[in-house]
């Protein structure tokens, strides 16, 4: 619904003929109306007509109102609110005709002009809602912004954003009008336009740090490090108490192997309450690869992690345990993985990990028992079935892992080399039973198999 809308349906229930006389609407002055002069037949089908429409009734309302026209045709009034029943009604033709014949004997009211507008938009009828809004950008500048906005839908994004520049200049910047202009940006792949007004930006006003911010991102999308970096070193002169601008630092000092300043940026991006925890676990993220590349640097991970012990998310720790995984620290993965599904019970990548690194370092029996929780969540993943089943292998309970291991088959679809492990696995617990026929059985399917891949 149009930004006035709302308020000309509310505002028009009281109004019976209104006074249109200037071009401002005082919305805070209840017009005049003529009706008091009119027979009281007319009045009660007016009312009538209102009251209908009141209860969403708008063919009675239709009917009471022609009852109105009947009486008195030169009455714009009642044309108009002909208009809105059967806009309501969606018989767009009938309601375009009626606020058309309003709009002839009154064609600077504004609320006539506002209804057709309406009709239009809602058939996609672009050139005639444009043709239409253009005269009710006299009586509220919000109009200027639906008029860029159909503009946009015409294609014609030259005059769009000129009457964004224009409400901008005029009004100060706004959500909704740079959410319109990215927009805009984004379908042009007009990049260094958007860098343009954001440039202008900072430099009509160098302490708004959010525009700052986006130039920075804006140069950083086009791969122009250079002036990103440049961008965020101005923001910190400006706002030296800026945390946001670390985002973007750290990278850059990265980089550049300034690794004792990005190691500051990371501390001060991390320990920052106004930064989300979607971003620190990026910046976590990205200097735990970091030291994974560089190891002397881990008494420095180890503080920063140290540091927001209490803060990390399931994300975070599922992080830290990859890391600890390939530096070869088993157990510090395993216990960063449980603490991520401690926060995520039912991620299923996390379950698998905890599994398997429980398998590698021979905890059968937490195997065993995490895998049965998990088939209870997942007891379609053949996966889940085949761990189960080593693990049971390998605490000598056969029965139940051929059990498992059979019904995990039922569920494997296309993965041969997952089904020569559960081959395999099915003739050790054959043999394990000493039923070598048909242990020795399994592991020639697995063989079978190994040998065509």
């Amino acid at each position: 619904m149009k930004p006035t809308q709302k308020i000309a349906i509310l505002l028009m229930m009281l109004l019976l003929v209104p006074s249109f006389g200037i071009a401002q609407v005082d919305f805070n002055k209840r017009p005049d109306d003529d009706l008091g002069n009119v027979e009281d037949e007319f009045q009660e089908y007016f009312f009538e007509a209102l009251k209908q429409k009141g209860i969403e009734n708008y063919e009675r309302a239709v009917d009471a109102l022609q009852q109105c026209l009947n009486l008195d045709s030169k009455k714009p009034v009642i044309y108009f609110e002909l208009g809105k029943n059967y806009n309501l009604l969606k018989n767009f033709g009938a309601a375009e005709d009626a606020l058309k014949k309003a709009v002839s004997m009154q064609p600077d009211n504004e609320w006539f002009l506002d209804e057709l507008y309406d009709v239009y938009y809602q058939q996609d009828d672009i050139n005639n809602a444009i043709k239409t809004i253009k005269q009710l950008v006299k009586y509220h500048s919000d109009y200027k912004e639906d008029l860029a906005a159909l503009y946009v839908r015409e294609k014609r994004y030259k005059q769009a954003l000129d009457i964004l520049d224009e409400l901008d200049k005029e009004y100060g910047l706004s959500e909704s009008r740079d959410a319109m202009r990215n927009d805009i940006y984004s379908i042009t792949g007009n990049a260094d336009d958007r860098i343009e007004n954001l440039e202008q930006r900072v430099a009509n006003n160098p302490n708004n740090e959010e525009n700052h911010l986006k130039l920075i991102y804006r140069y950083s999308q086009v791969g122009d490090k250079k002036k990103a970096y440049k961008a965020a070193k101005n923001l910190l002169k400006v706002k030296p108490d800026s945390k946001f601008v670390h985002l973007a630092l750290y990278k850059f000092y990265l980089e550049d192997n300034e690794v004792e300043r990005a190691i500051n940026s990371v501390k001060i991006a991390l320990s920052s309450p106004e930064i989300n925890a979607d971003a620190k676990a990026k910046v976590l993220k990205d200097f735990v690869n970091f030291v994974s590349m560089n190891p002397e640097y881990e008494s420095d991970l180890v503080e920063i992690t140290a540091q927001i012990d209490e803060n990390k998310d399931a994300q975070t720790h599922s992080d830290l345990g990859q890391y600890y995984l390939k530096a070869g620290d088993k157990v510090k993965a395993l216990v960063n993985f449980k603490e991520a599904l401690k926060q995520n019970p039912s991620d299923f990548k996390l379950i698998k990990d905890v599994l398997l690194l429980q398998l590698e370092m021979k905890d059968y029996n937490a195997v065993v028992l995490g895998s049965n929780e998990a088939l209870e969540l997942y007891p379609a993943q053949p996966i889940l079935y085949l761990i189960n089943g080593v693990a049971k292998n390998q605490i000598g309970q056969y029965k139940e892992a051929i059990e498992n291991l059979e019904m995990g088959l039922d569920f494997l679809i296309d993965n041969p080399n997952m089904e020569a492990d559960f081959y395999s696995e099915l003739s050790f617990a054959y043999k394990g039973l000493n039923n070598i026929t048909k242990s020795e059985a399994f592991a020639k399917k697995a063989q079978a198999i190994k040998a065509q891949q």
